[in-house]
């Protein structure tokens, strides 16, 4: 069971926002547990019958919770793909937080839930680009890279 600081600080990730939507401009951008919430909140509605919603909803709520130490890690900051897996690994382990195991089978996707929540998290990330772009912004790049996935 994690500690009441582990909690507490995992809690900080409602303070981390979103890099991308920081460089793209937005005004106001969610922050990370906003994304993982936005995230869950899709599991409820579209997750097949098939797979473990539960394991899903943990998928969702953890798969970013070393950001909390690490912060919002782009593919625009020119760190390798591993580096920043090694940074967030260290960060969970270090943080005392049961979640390892969740971001290794995020991480690996090997499973159809890790599958599922890969889609979802491209998912939110489109349906947020809409939203922003009542903003008078052109996010087509975030919308593009769903897509593309």
């Amino acid at each position: 069971m994690a500690s009441r600081e582990a909690l507490l600080e995992a809690l900080g990730l409602k303070d981390v926002t979103r890099a991308g939507w920081i460089r793209a401009g937005v005004a106001n951008p969610e922050s990370v547990a906003a994304h993982s919430w936005g995230m869950a909140l899709l599991a409820t509605q579209l997750c097949p019958d098939e797979l473990d919603l539960q394991r899903v909803l943990e998928l969702c709520i953890l798969h970013d919770i070393a950001e909390v130490r690490v912060g919002d890690i782009t593919p625009h900051d020119g760190i390798a793909p591993e580096e920043k897996h090694r940074r967030e690994s260290k960060a969970i382990h270090e943080m005392g937080i049961d979640a390892s195991e969740i971001f290794a089978e995020y991480e690996s996707q090997d499973t159809p839930e890790s599958q599922f929540v890969r889609y979802l998290d491209k998912l939110d990330m489109a349906l947020q680009a809409e939203i922003y772009e009542g903003q008078g912004l052109d996010l087509s790049e975030f919308k593009k890279a769903a897509e593309e996935w």
